[in-house]
């Protein structure tokens, strides 16, 4: 019996010595709140107006028309439950102080507030936070605001080596996953076998990004009930539906033609890639797109991103230059500069940057419809939510 006992103690001490190199059972041993069955990434139902070719002009299609989802990553629940929690893990950068919800907060639109996002010693980004919303509809599959990576894969990588924004290596950001000993089974779950590497990191954390889609604004509310998004929505106030109007309806007919941009009903630009939205007449010190691809139609044009939630996106445009949604209303309206490259779509039949004179309240009216793409349920959504108690 005494020598039983000696033995269990014997057992008892053992493991608690080894305790950090299993994967812990119990839950109250982990630092992650997931459930028991992982969430739903993958049943989200679109809405038709995702789905359907509802022709709203040139170029536009339907957002599914865009979906830049490769054929070697689709999104499953395993493999987005993976990519949440490396997306919130703070032990991936230098000094464990910074994940990639730092910079793309769920409350602010997957977005930050600040119009330059501080890295992992206090630096700050070179551009503005860009909102994650939507990613999944961008047809050039290509990101960041100079879209210098070439598939969101390539891209969720690259904070962790900026050596402002995370300070890693690669082979680093790997090792720090090795030594948390919930991964292993994560990425078993995932993948079919524990193993760790920067391809499986990168293939869960895109499938993450790619399922923040948003379908419960009141704008979507709205359009499910009518046949075309130009009808009055009957959940709109009249100043809504005003503004809506300005948003679709052309510029020869009073319009902003905003939609030429922001196109599909998920309000990206998939077709016609980065533009120059006339925001200086020249470009000296950020030269965007150009930067990364070499051709000089794409100097000082900039990635299009998706209008949703919009309103809790603030500061705008890739260097945060507007606080306020009547600030870019107001650019659009009468600040748009002659630069070389300036956008078709911003130039006048003259080829000078277009004035719409709108009035005051039809500026109201195109903010107050703008504010109806918020969807709060993404916001508040658990799924999307840090997972680290």
């Amino acid at each position: 019996m005494i020598y039983l006992i000696s033995m269990l103690a014997a057992l008892i001490a053992f493991i608690s010595c080894d305790k950090d190199n299993v994967i812990p059972q119990n839950p109250s041993e982990s630092p992650l709140n997931l459930p028991d069955t992982p969430y739903d990434y993958t049943s989200i139902v679109l809405p038709a107006h995702l789905t359907a070719n509802v022709l709203l002009g040139p170029g536009q299609n339907a957002a599914v028309d865009n979906d830049n989802t490769p054929s070697s990553n689709p999104t499953t629940n395993d493999g987005a439950t993976l990519g949440r929690v490396l997306f919130y893990d703070k032990n991936l950068s230098a000094n464990g102080t910074i994940s990639c919800a730092s910079c793309h907060q769920q409350a602010k639109g997957f977005s930050d507030d600040a119009i330059l996002s501080a890295g992992f010693e206090g630096g700050e980004t070179r551009r503005h936070s860009m909102s994650l919303i939507n990613a999944r509809w961008y047809g050039r599959g290509r990101f960041f605001w100079d879209e210098r990576a070439a598939t969101l894969e390539a891209q969720v990588l690259m904070p962790f080596q900026d050596p402002v924004e995370m300070g890693m290596t690669l082979d680093e950001v790997v090792d720090a996953v090795k030594a948390q000993s919930f991964y292993p089974a994560l990425f078993e779950n995932a993948f079919g076998t524990p193993e760790i590497n920067d391809d499986r990191i990168a293939r869960a954390l895109a499938q993450f990004v790619r399922s923040i889609v948003s379908v419960n604004s009141k704008y979507d509310i709205g359009r499910a009930s009518v046949n075309a998004p130009t009808n009055d929505f009957p959940n709109f106030t009249q100043s809504e539906n005003n503004g809506k109007r300005l948003f679709f309806a052309p510029v020869p007919q009073g319009g902003g033609s905003c939609i030429g941009c922001h196109s599909t009903e998920a309000f990206v630009n998939p077709d016609n890639g980065p533009t120059n939205n006339g925001l200086d007449a020249a470009s000296t010190d950020d030269l965007g797109v150009y930067e990364a691809i070499s051709n000089p139609a794409f100097l000082g044009a900039f990635k299009v991103p998706s209008l949703k939630n919009i309103e809790l996106t603030a500061p705008y445009m890739h260097d945060g230059r507007f606080s306020t949604l009547e600030e870019v209303v107001e650019h659009y309206n009468s600040g748009i500069q002659n630069h070389p490259n300036l956008g078709t779509a911003l130039k006048n039949a003259n080829g000078q940057p277009i004035r719409l004179n709108f009035t005051a309240q039809e500026k109201a009216d195109l903010v107050n419809f703008l504010k109806t793409l918020t969807d709060v349920e993404i916001t508040n959504d658990v799924k999307f939510s840090d997972p680290f108690n």
